[in-house]
């Protein structure tokens, strides 16, 4: 499974790069996990639903199932790292594409936009590319917004190293 990371400020396009490099990634072949990191407290199972009834009532664990899709609803006690996310959670995939982590030791892609071009990462992050219309003053490959087909080329070549 291999890795790579989308990091950027809030609002730089993170997201809309995520949900245009997974088509173009299943179109090669690839099987695409993502992962996304939210530095706050969120809720996803809604309130008065069974799901959520169960897990109120003190389930540690409560898993909804159906034809068509499955989810995993449990608590935290702490911010788990990447590497345990992946390894508790996601199997059968060729591709993991996280939102946020840059802390992580996996290769990184930032998106970075006018006016903020101050970079989250450098080089000694991992990072392999910068994603927008700011110049990272890095000698790493930068991409415009919408080249996904040389983004995607860029992780083609990233996973071929790391396959090696």
């Amino acid at each position: 499974m291999h890795i790579i990371s989308i990091v950027g400020r809030s609002n730089s396009g993170k997201t809309t790069l995520i949900v245009k490099l997974i088509p173009a990634l299943v179109a090669l072949g690839y099987k695409v996990a993502t992962v996304k990191h939210d530095a706050h407290n969120f809720e996803v199972d809604k309130v008065g639903k069974d799901s959520w009834r169960h897990k109120n009532a003190g389930a540690e664990m409560t898993v909804v199932t159906s034809e068509k899709k499955v989810a995993l609803f449990t608590d935290a006690d702490k911010d788990n790292s990447l590497e345990s996310v992946c390894e508790k959670f996601i199997t059968g995939v060729d591709v993991v594409l996280t939102e946020g982590y840059k802390m992580s030791k996996y290769p990184k892609i930032e998106v970075s936009r006018f006016p903020n071009c101050k970079l989250l990462c450098g080089k000694d992050d991992n990072l392999i590319a910068v994603v927008g219309d700011c110049d990272s003053g890095l000698n790493i490959p930068a991409f415009e917004l919408n080249d996904i087909k040389g983004i995607v080329e860029l992780i083609k070549q990233t996973i071929a190293k790391e396959s090696a």
